[in-house]
């Protein structure tokens, strides 16, 4: 199955706290999308002002375009992916285009393996500390905190690439969790660990899947925050 991975970053500036929850903030805004086939077509997807600069935000009709793409490579059978994509990435793009339920429909056939992590482990884990356990090569451009303040003050090439940089990270971490059959991270201790995964699931067959272990977690995550949303656009999943 062919591959391609898809990433936004928002607009939005503010500060957050540690273990604060960014939800606090939204609705969040895009600034810039990409989307990558692994070995194949890489785009990067934002509007124009008056001037023919790149403009702060999508607009609805830019990113229902996006939308409309991705929907289109699922129907033609690649494997859709995002890193966290359900909680975040497809929600604020069907957001942003104003057609939530097309972003559900996109999300239920969509490949997340954070989501699949998360529903295995009982907590996330970042893309950056997947891809530094798996000896993926790629590393970040810059922190996703700076992201919109760089987008804001012009320097939107740069925060263009390092969109299409993770989106080129996710396909080969979604590669490398294939032939591996487990997803490794670095820990916050330092040290290596690693969960089997023998074959990632569509959102739609995570969502059904039994909720993990939280027992010995004090605040976890609940299960549902992820996809809460989908549900909502277009009723039970």
């Amino acid at each position: 199955m062919q591959l391609l991975s898809f990433d936004i970053e928002i607009s939005d500036v503010f500060e957050l706290g540690q273990y604060e929850d960014m939800e606090k903030y939204a609705p969040f805004h895009i600034s810039v999308a990409a989307t990558a086939i692994h070995g194949g077509e890489e785009k990067v997807w934002y509007s124009e002002d008056e001037e023919g600069r790149p403009a702060l935000n999508l607009t609805p009709q830019r990113a229902h375009e996006l939308l409309e793409y991705l929907d289109a490579m699922q129907q033609q059978g690649f494997m859709v992916c995002a890193w966290n994509g359900v909680n975040f990435d497809l929600k604020w793009i069907g957001h942003q285009a104003e057609d939530m339920a097309l972003a559900a429909k996109i999300a239920l056939k969509s490949y997340d393996p954070m989501f699949q992590f998360f529903n295995q482990a009982g907590f996330p884990v970042s893309l950056a500390k997947v891809a530094q356990a798996m000896g993926i090569p790629q590393e970040k451009l810059m922190d996703g905190a700076d992201a919109p303040k760089e987008w804001r003050a012009g320097n939107c090439q740069q925060v263009m690439d390092y969109c299409l940089g993770d989106c080129q990270m996710t396909n080969l971490i979604i590669r490398a969790i294939q032939d591996a059959r487990q997803v490794q991270w670095v820990t916050a201790k330092g040290y290596v660990s690693a969960k089997p995964m023998p074959r990632l699931k569509p959102v739609a067959e995570v969502i059904r899947d039994p909720a993990p272990d939280q027992s010995w977690m004090d605040t976890p995550i609940p299960k549902h925050k992820f996809y809460q949303w989908v549900q909502e656009a277009i009723g039970e999943v």
